[in-house]
């Protein structure tokens, strides 16, 4: 895997630029499933939101299981050899390279992030086949031009992309802003590119999640919203959606035989199609 994470003045260490009294998202959704990267500060946030919102643990993993399914039907299905997965959080299992280059071992999967914790890990666990390519790049979803340049050194943009915004929209809590960022990162991408989305919501659980998400943004790290299921198929207008369309996670396309599809969990999901 290469690195492109390296600034003009040479790179910085990650562990130099982390700072453990501060919770983040990454670490407190690793701790969530069950991983073992994060700190006091993002168990302790952790927990006091899973006091309100316990279910937020099945949240998680459904958006997990949602990003194997997607990916798998956009190698399978939809042909698509390349994903630019941005906000990828800390490595765990089925991880986007993992899944699409089980399916076909020359897919190209480019990774952004903007905790240096995840890039140090990044580093050494993020290791794609031979056939295939596998990148990352710290970055932040404000800057998507500066994501596009740096992705372009790893994926060919004439070529359709999946593009993986799972939980990191509800994180620019301005919606224009939001909506502009969604069609710069889409203007270069070929037609048959396509898009995957999944943000937080109030549907299902109502004040509980309104709840969680205030103690998330009183713990003072990144500031973050809920959004309602129109809301997230606006991020979508002018896109082909595929069935389902906007749906909690466990309900995108489940095997007949997947228990957790009887759930409804708070965070929603949708994929869409750039004609």
């Amino acid at each position: 895997m290469t690195d492109a994470s390296s600034s003009a003045a040479g790179p910085e260490p990650p562990h130099s630029r982390i700072d453990p009294t501060l919770p983040h998202s990454a670490r407190v959704w690793n701790y969530w499933l069950g991983g073992k990267d994060h700190f006091a500060s993002d168990r302790k946030v952790g927990d006091e939101i899973l006091a309100v919102m316990p279910a937020l643990v099945d949240s998680a993993r459904a958006d997990r299981a949602f990003l194997g399914r997607a990916v798998r039907h956009l190698v399978a299905a939809a042909g698509v050899r390349q994903f630019l997965d941005i906000g990828t959080g800390l490595p765990t299992a089925d991880n986007t390279h993992e899944v699409a280059q089980s399916a076909d071992p020359s897919c190209r999967v480019v990774y952004v992030d903007n905790d240096p914790i995840v890039l140090a890990h990044a580093r050494a666990l993020l290791v794609g086949t031979p056939e295939g390519a596998t990148d990352y790049i710290e970055a932040d979803l404000g800057a998507p031009e500066e994501i596009l340049q740096r992705a372009a050194r790893t994926l060919d943009f004439d070529r359709p992309v999946g593009l993986m915004l799972l939980g990191i929209l509800n994180f620019v809590c301005d919606t224009g802003q939001a909506m502009s960022i969604m069609s710069r990162l889409l203007a270069p991408l070929a037609s048959g590119s396509h898009v995957v989305i999944a943000h937080p919501t109030a549907q299902v659980h109502g004040e509980a999640m309104v709840e969680a998400v205030r103690r998330w943004n009183a713990a003072g790290s990144a500031r973050m919203c809920l959004r309602t299921p129109a809301e997230l198929a606006g991020f979508l207008e002018g896109l082909e959606m595929l069935p389902p369309g906007v749906v909690s996670c466990t309900k995108w396309r489940p095997a007949p035989d997947d228990f957790d599809a009887q759930l409804e969990v708070s965070q929603f999901c949708a994929v869409a199609r750039k004609l």
